[in-house]
């Protein structure tokens, strides 16, 4: 094979690169659009297309403590409106002599960043030390954001053009994947954060099971994905001011504003953008669960949550900070905040997520990820399964979140969080549970229904769930 592959799918034929144990194929536009309009697929090509640069990002603004916690760098990507590209990794030695291709399991991953923030092609992402390992075909897919991508106007403007975006990208993968060594009949769906709420939500289009088979939610903020029509009419109404002609950092400075208009509605202000019920491709609120629930014989989902996701963000709080200096209640308070947070925001939605499609004839297994840097102030904080799943040392090694563990543990741990991960896609069977001996746990979710909480408890979280107002990436 020459050190520049070509394949050759139906969209038309594509120039990749060889990367030491791994082929990419970079930056192939699957969709195109008008700024606010939805996506129509990207026309096929002849001459052959050199896919050998990263996807653009989608225009944002910096974050710059999750920088700091995850190693990444404000403007590592350049930045276009037309960002809507993915990128196809696959093992080196992958046998493309078939017309049918290799047929290796497929997962297409959908990034987080709270619908603000990210890229597919970030270097946190990349995802060449999964496929090495694993014998798979990772698409990493960039879609549009904030105000460019998951907010309506009164004036007509749709919502969930990223959502949209997305659906383009997994059709792309049906039609042309096979040319990748990819099986269109085996992939599997999985994203961390707004990414594992974005499949979470693909899951209710009609087409989904056609899409995909399986799904990975990772650390999905479910609990806080109901109930927003009211805070996003009210941003909707800030967002006027953005037309087609405004510059696009100038739409990104004006996202902060909009987003501030949230804040009033308590704890889902903390992910003020995101998907948006009653507009296409999703069905009104009232229907979300009989949406779900049509779906859910035709994929298999593993989802899940970290033990501590509140810890990534409770430094931001200004009065947190305060009571983690007060000695021994401080700290014992600042627990049982973060207990309730992870709680209310991930764990009990995950857990319902999981027993509704059961019980409307799915499979669905349940984690719960508790490994952590010793010592680390984080501990197994809201994105500590990126840098095992994503475990290429020259990225991780320095960032703040695996600070204190040494990266033989950072890849011990990685390496069968992995291995987990790709036997799932490629359909092996997980049993009843398992996990990884000290860092996850995963149980089968059965079909019945589990004993209710101590009213105390429940009480606790309603009240948490409307009085906690800050906001996070």
């Amino acid at each position: 094979m020459s050190s520049e592959p070509l394949f050759s799918p139906p969209c038309g034929p594509v120039t990749g690169w060889r990367d030491r144990d791994v082929l990419r194929a970079t930056g192939i536009p699957y969709a195109t659009a008008g700024r606010f309009q939805p996506p129509a697929p990207a026309p096929d090509w002849t001459r052959p297309y050199a896919a050998t640069s990263p996807a653009p990002a989608c225009p944002q603004g910096p974050v710059p403590f999750l920088d700091d916690i995850l190693g990444t760098r404000y403007g590592e990507l350049p930045g276009s409106e037309d960002c809507q590209n993915l990128s196809i990794t696959m093992p080196a030695d992958v046998d493309l002599s078939s017309p049918e291709g290799a047929r290796l399991p497929v997962m297409v991953w959908i990034h987080g960043g709270s619908y603000t923030t990210g890229s597919g092609d970030l270097a946190i992402f990349d995802p060449a030390v999964l496929v090495a390992e694993n014998r798979v075909v990772v698409v990493s897919v960039t879609y549009r954001l904030g105000l460019f991508g998951f907010l309506a106007t009164r004036s007509g403007r749709p919502a969930n053009l990223g959502l949209l975006d997305q659906l383009e990208a997994f059709r792309w993968v049906q039609r042309n994947i096979a040319a990748f060594g990819g099986d269109p009949r085996r992939v599997t769906a999985f994203g961390q954060s707004a990414g594992g709420d974005a499949i979470a939500h693909l899951m209710a289009t009609p087409e989904a099971p056609a899409l995909f088979q399986r799904a990975i939610i990772q650390s999905a903020p479910l609990g806080i994905s109901r109930g927003r029509a009211r805070m996003n009419h009210a941003m909707g109404i800030a967002a006027e001011a953005v037309t087609e002609e405004t510059p696009a950092m100038e739409v990104v400075e004006r996202e902060d504003h909009v987003a501030q208009v949230a804040r009033k509605f308590g704890m889902l202000a903390a992910m003020p953008f995101g998907t948006q019920y009653g507009h296409a491709p999703l069905p009104e609120e009232t229907g979300i669960e009989a949406a779900w629930n049509r779906s859910a014989p035709g994929v298999e989902i593993l989802i899940g949550h970290t033990s501590e996701e509140a810890r990534l963000f409770l430094p931001r709080s200004p009065y947190l900070s305060r009571l983690d200096r007060v000695p021994v209640a401080g700290p014992t308070l600042l627990r049982a905040i973060n207990w309730v947070v992870t709680e209310t925001v991930y764990g009990r939605a995950a857990r319902k997520f999981a027993r509704r499609h059961v019980l409307a004839g799915g499979s669905a297994h349940r984690y719960v990820l508790h490994w952590h840097a010793p010592g680390n102030v984080l501990g197994a904080a809201h994105t500590i399964d990126l840098p095992l799943l994503f475990g290429k040392r020259s990225t991780w090694e320095g960032a703040g979140l695996v600070a204190g563990a040494g990266w033989e543990d950072v890849d011990a741990v990685g390496r069968e969080l992995r291995a987990l991960w790709s036997g799932f896609a490629r359909g092996d069977s997980l049993g009843e549970e398992g996990g990884i001996p000290g860092a996850l746990d995963y149980t089968w979710e059965r079909r019945h229904q589990p004993r209710r909480r101590p009213r105390v408890v429940e009480t606790v979280l309603r009240t948490a769930s409307t009085r906690m107002s800050w906001r996070w990436k």
